[in-house]
């Protein structure tokens, strides 16, 4: 039986991790994901300073195109989370005068901060989201 080499600590290489599904995947360690993290950064600061999450989606945006797999579903997923949370927000808005707004506004609030959390640890880790396209986490 032959060993394996490990390659996971030597530069120009990408190392194998399991993902979602155990499945193996390719993760690049090129450094790549720092404009990822710097959206969750931006979302989680977002929630006292309002506009940098409109930073943080352009970011991801920009950024999504040229990502390999497994970082595009994290952009993918902070771009998802900025819109649901607009509108989700303009809804607690509005309803804020009947006053059921200031809930809604709550639980976004703790949503929106899981979601940048989870998204952290997950790139912090050199993971791929199992699902980028959920309204959860």
């Amino acid at each position: 039986m032959s060993e394996k080499k490990d390659v996971t600590n030597m530069p120009g290489r990408s190392s194998e991790r399991r993902g979602p599904g155990d499945s193996a995947q390719q993760i690049d360690h090129s450094g790549a994901e720092k404009p990822a993290k710097i959206v969750y950064i931006l979302y989680l600061v977002g929630i006292v300073f309002q506009l940098l999450p409109l930073v943080g989606v352009v970011v991801a945006y920009v950024y999504r195109g040229d990502a390999p797999p497994w970082l595009k579903g994290h952009y993918t997923f902070q771009i998802r989370t900025f819109w649901i949370g607009l509108v989700v927000s303009i809804i607690g808005g509005i309803t804020t005068a009947v006053g059921i707004g200031f809930l809604i506004l709550l639980a976004l609030l703790i949503w929106w901060a899981v979601r940048s959390i989870v998204g952290w640890m997950a790139l912090s880790e050199g993971r791929a989201l199992a699902n980028p396209e959920t309204w959860w986490w």
